[in-house]
């Protein structure tokens, strides 16, 4: 299975909901939301994992947009992904985010940079 790769690195806040837009090296089909996240430790990010066909594509979230996905949360806004033509919907972010950070806090199997990283942003932030 072909794994691709989409860095969003810019956050936009635009009618009520969260755009984030990312960096695009390959050519990224009709993507599909899987409502699943997984962690990257060594990129400090979460990553959200969308299908296009049979494949995957991995979408970074990168701890310095954080804050902003912390903010819609709060707000209730919908967060979308923007990349080329596509625009999906990041379901299941929130539910996925939250448990993410309770098992990563104080959990060094995650690496103390990342523990560090989201207990700074998430917890005490």
């Amino acid at each position: 299975m072909i794994r691709k790769k989409v860095w969003l690195n810019q956050a936009i806040e635009m009618n009520s909901e969260l755009i984030l837009k990312g960096e695009q090296t390959d050519e990224i089909g009709k993507l599909e939301p899987t409502g699943q996240v997984i962690v990257d430790s060594e990129e400090l990010s979460f990553v959200y994992l969308a299908e296009e066909k049979s494949e995957y594509t991995y979408l970074y979230l990168p701890d310095f947009i954080w804050p902003e996905l912390i903010e819609a949360m709060k707000k209730n806004q919908k967060i979308n992904v923007h990349i080329g033509e596509n625009k999906m919907e990041l379901k299941q972010l929130e539910e996925e985010l939250n448990d993410l950070v309770l098992n990563i806090e104080g959990n060094s199997n995650y690496g103390d940079a990342m523990v560090e990283k989201v207990e700074s942003i998430f917890i005490k932030g």
